[in-house]
Formats: structure tokens, C-alpha cells, sequence
């Protein structure tokens, strides 16, 4: 038997209160960088060991630092003076009996495609230095992946949580930053760099949106020409946002790249050479990033395990974050008149992940909804998300799942 609760809560929504704050970091924010870059790594090394060897090895990828370097920017162009540095870490396999696995080798090269693929003027191999400081694990932890059973033990004793449904703040702040660096957008606006950053701030029915994004330095001819493009830029997102969302908020500001200064020259705009801050101004880090749903929203409960990286089949840090996520979605598209639904999953280091020492589930409904037929339905769907556990493994040991 499963330990299950579920119970109702007589909360206020997140979306029904009167402050609520989201932020996300786009595709080019080291944080983002480095969570995007090592669960990647995970996913390479994850196919790497189903191939060679027939199952998934331990490693956890979960530690990595994006040293920024050091550019020099003028109008219509720029150079790189120190590379950035990539650090990989944290363990890995590397051996079974007398057959090696070159790890170093596929963290670099997964590295390298990903900036490749996400970031147009980084070249990699002169802009990005990849240090890998991977090691063997302990000898407890990598014992759990020679253990029988279908399913491994947890890992760690930790807590994660998921929610459902997106609150319509967390939908703008997530959708204007897929919209900034769309294919679509950088084809129309090429002079934006990937280095997006989006935090909203809904006051009752009014929204605030406080954008920064570079524009990069070999587009822009001159401050006049930058201030130019940024009123164009900014033109262009109010559209977005107003055609997509008007209906949801009473108004809408949007705030965008609110440092610059006319007066200051170079030193006044938000100028970038290779369209990441990792260039010279900020390093970035795995876990302080987005959630593992796309967004950071300060009002939601939040766990402390960063998901980028882990081992996808015993790290209850990776998998309880995600399907937590899952099951709670589930839970809100199947069971009517639900407001809004919590689950928790806690886990207990050496027992099997489809057994967690507690999964709760709270559920904030609308009046007038059976409460009981809730429950049983909400606690079907939790029994239902572990029992297939192995399945929802393997599809995030192939990446299905996005972890930033």
C-alpha cells in the first residue's frame, strides 16, 4: 500500500490574490545555460549507458559553473578577449570491468552542441572553455544501480512539489520569453540577443513586465540607432502581450532594458557581443534557474533540489520535481471544478521510488464540486503516475521532459 492523502483546502488561489510575482530567465541566462547544458549531458550520457551496457549507470550532473569571460563591445562589432569557461561536475561512471566510457568526452562535445544550437554568435570552439571535474561516486550510492528490481531505490531522502494550472501571470512571463527568442522574432529582430530575462509583477488586475534583453553589438550602428531598435523591440512585445493576454488584465506595462541611459554612452545601453551576459558580466550556475515547469513563482511552494543533471532513474531530486508536476496537471485536467492542486512527494533514501514515504495531494475547489468523488478520482491518478514510474524514467533518461 501507497501512503496517499489527499485533502481539500479552503485557501484563496494564487491567481485570486492580490500580489503575485513570477520571474523567468531565457535561453541565453548562464543559469539557464548551465541547467540546460547538464541535464542535457544526462540525457547523452543516460543513451550512452542503455546502449553500451543495457541500463542506466549512476552519474549526476547536477553540479556546474559558467565562469563569465571578457568581451569588448563597440558599435558594429566587438571581440572576445577571455573565453567563457563551462565546469562540469559532479559524478559519473566510468568503468565496467574492462570496458571504459569516454565521459569527458561526450559532456564536452553535448556542451559544445548545445551552445552551437541555442546560441548564434558564441563560436565554441574560441568563445567557450569546457572543464569537466567529473568523478566515480561513492560506493553506497553507486551500489543502488547494482541492486535487482525493475525499479531502483531513492537516492535521498528529499521533498519535492507541483502545481496546477498555470496562473495567467505565470503564462505571460513564460510566453514572452519563448515569443523573444522564437524563431520567428530573431529572423524579424536579429539585433536581440538570447539573454532574456522576464518578471512580472500582477497587482490586483494590473500586470507590470520588467524585460531586459541585450541587443547585440555588430546590429547597432550607433546610441541612436540602439535607441531606435529598442523602441521598435518594445513596440513589438506591448502587441504581443496586449493581443494575447488583454482580455486577462485590467492593464499592462511593459518595462523594457530599464537601466540605459542616454547620457552614458556605452556604459548607458545594454549592448552584448555574443548574446549571453556569461560574456562578461554575470557567471551562472545549476539550480538558480527556472523551475522545472519553465517558470520561478515566488508565491508557489518551492522544493530545493535542483533537477538539471541527475540520474533520471534514482534521483528522487529529478524525477519526484517533474512528476509531481505531472500528476498534478493531470490531476486538473481530469477532475472538474478544481481551482487549484498541490501534490507533494517525499522520499526515503533506499526505498523504491514508486513507494514514496508520502505523496499528498491538496486541492482547492470551487463550491458546490463533490469532495469525495474528488478525492477517489485524485488519489487514482497518484496510485496510476507511480505505478507507471519505470515508464515515466526512461522517457527522462530521452529528454522528453524539459527541466528549465
Amino acid at each position: 500500500m501507497r501512503n496517499i492523502t489527499v485533502e481539500i483546502l479552503a485557501n484563496k488561489p494564487v491567481a485570486e490574490q492580490d500580489v503575485e510575482i513570477v520571474e523567468r530567465k531565457g535561453v541565453g541566462h548562464p543559469d539557464y545555460i548551465c541547467d540546460a547544458i547538464m541535464e542535457s549531458i544526462s540525457v547523452a550520457l543516460s543513451q550512452e549507458y542503455l546502449k553500451r551496457f543495457g541500463d542506466i549507470l549512476h552519474h549526476n550532473i547536477d553540479k556546474g559553473l559558467l565562469v563569465a569571460g571578457q568581451v569588448e563591445r563597440k558599435f558594429g562589432g566587438g571581440r572576445v578577449i577571455k573565453p567563457m569557461e563551462l565546469i562540469i561536475g559532479d559524478r559519473a561512471t566510468f568503468r565496467v570491468g574492462e570496458k571504459t566510457i569516454d565521459v569527458e568526452g561526450i559532456a564536452v562535445k553535448t556542451a559544445k552542441t548545445w551552445f552551437k544550437d541555442n546560441l548564434r554568435f558564441v563560436d565554441v570552439e574560441n568563445d567557450i572553455k569546457c572543464r569537466v571535474v567529473l568523478a566515480p561516486g561513492s560506493e553506497e550510492l553507486t551500489d543502488i544501480f547494482k541492486r535487482k528490481g525493475k525499479l531502483k531505490g531513492a537516492n535521498d531522502t528529499s521533498a519535492a512539489v507541483g502545481y496546477a494550472p498555470f496562473s495567467s501571470t505565470e503564462k505571460v512571463v513564460y510566453e514572452v520569453e519563448r515569443f523573444l527568442n522564437s524563431e520567428k522574432v530573431k529572423d524579424i529582430l536579429p539585433e536581440t540577443g538570447e539573454d532574456v530575462k522576464v518578471m512580472g509583477l500582477r497587482k490586483g488586475r494590473m500586470l507590470d513586465l520588467t524585460i531586459a534583453m541585450p541587443l547585440l553589438s555588430r546590429y547597432v550602428k550607433d546610441l541612436k540607432d540602439y535607441f531606435l531598435s529598442k523602441k521598435r523591440i518594445k513596440g513589438i512585445i506591448n502587441n504581443f502581450v496586449r493581443e494575447r493576454f488583454g482580455s486577462e488584465f485590467a492593464k499592462i506595462n511593459v518595462h523594457y532594458n530599464t537601466l540605459d541611459k542616454k547620457t552614458q554612452g556605452l556604459g548607458g545601453i545594454y549592448l552584448s557581443f555574443l548574446g549571453t551576459s556569461a560574456e562578461d558580466a554575470d557567471s551562472g550556475q545549476v539550480g538558480r534557474g527556472n523551475r522545472v515547469n519553465g517558470v520561478i513563482s515566488l508565491n508557489r511552494p518551492m522544493g530545493t533540489e535542483a533537477a538539471a543533471g541527475k540520474n533520471p532513474v534514482s534521483h528522487v531530486g529529478k524525477i519526484y520535481n517533474i512528476l509531481s508536476h505531472r500528476m498534478a496537471k493531470d490531476i486538473y485536467d481530469n477532475v472538474s471544478g478544481i481551482k487549484e492542486v498541490y501534490v507533494w512527494l517525499l522520499s526515503e533514501i533506499g526505498m523504491r521510488i514508486d513507494k514514496p514515504h508520502l505523496a499528498s495531494v491538496q486541492i482547492i475547489l470551487n463550491r458546490g464540486i463533490d469532495e469525495r468523488k474528488a478525492i477517489k478520482t485524485a488519489r487514482g491518478i497518484i496510485e496510476q503516475g507511480l505505478s507507471n514510474i519505470g515508464k515515466f524514467c526512461t522517457e527522462l533518461a530521452q529528454g522528453k521532459y524539459p527541466v528549465c
